[in-house]
């Protein structure tokens, strides 16, 4: 959520992506069927109902009617994303972090929801990853020339190399054995054909056993943190009705900041749940970054104005998918829990540069934050003092009075 100048070329790359024609890239000239949003695996159990269905091969968790649900959703923020391993590793400290059943990550926040997922032990590679990393181990800039005539102006080896080492055969056979208990991870990509989120049950990808899910694995988190514009865009094989084809997936950011999977509940409990199943449950959010940019003085340039525009487009985007958790939990009786970097702290120029010492700042903002009574809040934002729209009546102004 910086503003970079990178930003600018991200919106550039957005927009020149509608002259592009939707649906899958199919091989030769065969047409891509349709409709390309509606694909779903036939070989994965149905997933349509939206907290009742859930695959016979994996029972969730017991529930006697009091066990709450813990959910826990990551939002994008790229290098922000060290508030979120120091939320967790304080957390971990202060020896309240639950178990969580759900756990959902996009661009960043996949990367951190994928170690999460497997618990506390994980929080030192978490804290490796976010306080040492440099930018030159998540990319390779182009030269500038050949940077604008390909597909983005970085190269994402030096992430795939990241990922290649984060994430290994028995990271995944960890997660297919949680996947089995009734746990459930979900991480977001950006189809940039069909311009639609695409969510990957990454436990059920783990546990299908067939050697090709490693590299699938791997291929969705690398997509899932690719930045359209600085990072190429992944290649994902596909085959639908037995014809091979090829999605082009982004950076989840593009279409969610976060997301929500929730719990699913099978029939036969819900007479016994009554008719909100997930009533009591929490939902626990950690933003990667501030609510509400930080204000400052805008060049009347044209990088500034666009790249102060996107950065203000990416957090109004955040809060309106935080204002579409919180309506789901309101709707289902959960409790809605959200802790983002506070107002006064420093962070990064740029969600883009990966500067260890600034990241290792905000990573110590997180693990302080984890500990104050102040972590959590329980309404969305625009709803607190300071952050509801003054309404103006002209234009000589005083400061508007909080509260």
């Amino acid at each position: 959520m910086g503003r970079p100048a990178l930003a600018c070329v991200a919106l550039v790359a957005v927009g020149l992506a509608g002259c592009r024609g939707l649906g899958l890239r199919g091989t030769g000239a065969c047409p891509a069927p349709g409709p390309v949003t509606g694909l779903v695996d036939r070989e994965a159990p149905a997933d349509t109902a939206p907290v009742v269905d859930l695959p016979a091969a994996a029972p969730p968790p017991p529930l006697d009617g009091r066990r709450p649900f813990n959910i826990l959703v990551l939002s994008a923020g790229g290098a922000y994303g060290a508030y979120q391993a120091g939320v967790l590793a304080g957390w971990s400290e202060a020896g309240t972090r639950p178990s969580f059943d759900v756990v959902t990550g996009v661009s960043t926040g996949a990367f951190v929801a994928t170690l999460a997922f497997i618990g506390p032990e994980r929080d030192p590679d978490l804290k490796r990853f976010y306080t040492q990393v440099t930018d030159r181990d998540i990319f390779a800039r182009r030269p500038q020339l050949s940077a604008i005539v390909s597909d983005a102006l970085a190269d994402s080896r030096p992430l795939e190399r990241l990922i290649e080492q984060a994430v290994d055969a028995e990271l995944l056979r960890r997660i297919a054995c949680e996947h089995r208990k009734g746990r459930r991870l979900y991480v977001g990509t950006t189809h940039l054909d069909a311009r639609r989120l695409v969510v990957w049950d990454m436990g059920e990808i783990a546990a299908r056993g067939r050697p090709e899910d490693l590299t699938l694995f791997r291929k969705i988190l690398l997509a899932s943190a690719s930045l359209p514009g600085l990072l190429p865009p992944v290649a994902i094989p596909v085959e639908v009705d037995g014809k091979k084809y090829e999605e082009l997936h982004v950076d989840g950011g593009v279409t969610a900041s976060l997301f929500f999977r929730p719990p699913q509940v099978p029939r036969e409990q819900l007479a016994r749940l009554g008719d909100k199943p997930l009533a009591g449950s929490n939902v626990y959010v950690i933003v990667a970054g501030k609510l509400y940019p930080d204000a400052e003085p805008v060049e009347p340039r044209f990088l500034s104005i666009v790249g102060s525009s996107v950065s203000a487009l990416l957090h109004a985007q955040t809060r309106g998918d935080l204002y579409e958790v919180y309506a789901l939990a309101l709707a289902n009786g959960m409790n809605y829990k959200v802790t983002a970097v506070p107002e006064g702290a420093r962070v990064p120029a740029s969600s883009t540069t990966f500067d260890p010492a600034a990241m290792n700042r905000l990573y110590e903002v997180g693990r302080r934050q984890a500990a104050s009574p102040e972590l959590w809040r329980a309404t969305p934002p625009g709803t607190r003092p300071g952050e509801r729209v003054p309404v103006r009546g002209g234009v000589h102004l005083t400061p508007a009075p909080r509260g």
